[in-house]
């Protein structure tokens, strides 16, 4: 397995907050905390959604991508997603990282400072050249989706 590097600069924000790791040995993805101020804890109400700062900025190998997913015990527990997910950091890109969240619980959702929100998983990217056509290829499916092929 080819390792790269990730460089992560951590702003005064996030200062005090654990820096990303894997949490075990095969991990596909790390965790992304919320550093949101300690006295301003941020209330998810049923339906609503916030965009949530992590303090960190990524600078990702050429050639990847950073992919913002959830957290499946906190799906699971509360109801709370990542809405856009998986979200995509592109390796150009050089702002905060921040993380959608939304409630589709029944109950609101209090986040606090060093909350683990989200994880981040890095990716290859395959770039393509992309030319227009007036024909596509027929195949057996066609036009099909959307249960198409059963359920």
């Amino acid at each position: 397995m080819k390792t790269l590097t990730l460089a992560i600069r951590q702003l005064p924000s996030a200062e005090g907050l654990p820096f990303p790791t894997y949490q075990s040995a095969e991990a596909a993805g790390f965790d992304l905390a919320a550093a949101i101020p300690e006295n301003e804890p941020v209330e998810l109400s049923p339906g609503a959604r916030a965009l949530i700062p992590t303090g960190l900025i990524f600078e990702l190998p050429a050639g990847t991508e950073a992919q913002v997913r959830p957290r499946s015990g906190l799906a699971l527990s509360a109801g709370v997603t990542v809405l856009n997910a998986p979200g995509t950091v592109d390796s150009d890109y050089r702002g905060e990282i921040k993380v959608i969240l939304v409630n589709h619980g029944a109950e609101p959702f209090k986040v606090v400072r060093g909350m683990r929100i989200a994880q981040c998983v890095v990716a290859p990217v395959l770039r393509i050249e992309i030319s227009a056509s007036e024909t596509t290829r027929e195949t057996d499916r066609g036009a099909g989706g959307f249960g198409s092929t059963g359920l």
